[in-house]
This record gives C-alpha cells, structure tokens and sequence, in this order.
C-alpha cells in the first residue's frame, strides 16, 4: 500500500495575526492506523519543506495516544519537516490520498490547482480519496469526471458551521467547509458538535472532525483491501 499523504503550506489564520497549519491528531491517527498496517506512506505540501502545525492542536488538552507516538517519533518528524513538493508528484505512483485538516486547507489547498489535478487523477483511477475535518476544503474546485463538482450527489460531511462557531472562527475563515460541500451539491450530514463521524460513498471518504480521523483511516484501509 502506498498512501500519499497532503498537508497544507498555510500558517495564518486569515488576518488574526495568529498561526495556523495542519491539525496534529489528524495527521498522526490515520499516519499510525495505515503504518502500522504496513503501508508505505509519502507526505507532501504545496510549498515542501516543513509543514507547519496548528499551535492550537499541540496544546496539552489536545494530545492523544497518537500526537503523543508523534512526539517521541523522530523518524515522523523528520517527514513533516521535509515534505515533498506536491506538484512533483503523480497519482499513478500510489494507492490512495489523504487529507488531513487544520484551518491551512482553506487557504491554500481549496485553491490550489496542483492538488485539484491531483484528487481529480486519483478520482479518475478510481483510487480512495479521504479527507477530514477541514480538508475536505480541497475538494472546493474539484470535478468529478462528469465535469460536475466531484461531491455534487455524494454523501459527504466535513467540519460543521456549528463547530467552526465554536472555535470562534466563522468570521476568520474565507469560507465555511459545510456550506461549500452543499453548494457544491454535496449530500452533506453530519452528528452532534465533536462526535466522531465520516461517511463513504465509492472512493470518496470523509470525515467531520479531528474526532473522525481513525475513523477515516479505518474506511480508507478497508477500501484499499
């Protein structure tokens, strides 16, 4: 299994002054759930280089059993501190792609035609695409290969309006992932505010919150049997 990971270059949180970046927990769950599995896993941004972590998810209340793993992990830091750059990289070459969120995706990867290219490949060769939380913001500009937006009558779901106000970043951000994905035409659902929550609808996967991300990698594993 080879499983192409995409993290985001983006590090401010729109005009805040404040640093964002890609969510720890939602990166090391589904990077442990797939490598301990055995897959051989390649990580890449827009920009290369180091990916920059949201400080938000590497406070103390947010560590997990993974982030934790992530920590002592030197091998894994040394991946995030030296990211492929995306645009030299080709679908063809893995089995799968996976997004993990942070607010960063809606800055850059939404809007970025290298990783638009990308999904719509993957989706192309019928390979699993999974994303969570704030990730599936990449599939903003994304077509299916009806030339419709990928998600248009696809059950989705992604980080909630709900949630975003809860984070005090409705006004921040450029723009809300779950009124995007039903513009798009997405079948969007979703559960209470945290609760762990992805669905599947053929190769596509995605999940609501950093809370969903095992679970995610769990339906991405399972796909790629």
């Amino acid at each position: 299994m080879k499983i192409l990971f995409v993290l985001t270059s983006h590090d401010q949180l729109g005009d805040t002054g404040k640093k964002t970046g890609f969510w720890v927990e939602e990166f090391a769950a589904p990077y442990y759930a797939l490598l301990d599995k055995g897959a051989t896993i390649t990580v890449a941004t827009p920009k290369g280089g180091q990916a920059p972590i949201d400080p938000s998810s590497d406070t103390e209340d947010a560590q997990t059993k993974d982030t934790k793993r992530f920590k002592e992990d030197k091998a894994a830091q040394d991946v995030i501190a030296n990211t492929k750059v995306l645009s030299d990289l080709d679908a063809s070459d893995f089995d799968a792609v996976f997004y993990p969120g942070g607010h960063g995706p809606l800055w850059d990867l939404a809007n970025d035609v290298t990783s638009v290219k990308l999904i719509e490949a993957f989706n192309e060769q019928e390979k699993p695409i999974a994303f969570v939380c704030h990730a599936p913001a990449a599939l903003k500009r994304v077509s299916g290969t009806d030339g419709n937006p990928l998600v248009k009558g696809k059950k989705v779901t992604g980080f909630t309006n709900s949630e975003e106000e809860a984070v005090q970043l409705t006004n921040v951000v450029p723009f809300l992932v779950e009124d995007m994905l039903q513009e798009n035409g997405g079948i969007y659902s979703k559960k209470e505010d945290w609760a762990a929550y992805a669905v599947q609808d053929g190769n596509l996967i995605t999940g609501q919150n950093p809370a969903s991300s095992e679970l995610v990698a769990e339906k991405l594993l399972a796909a790629l049997k």
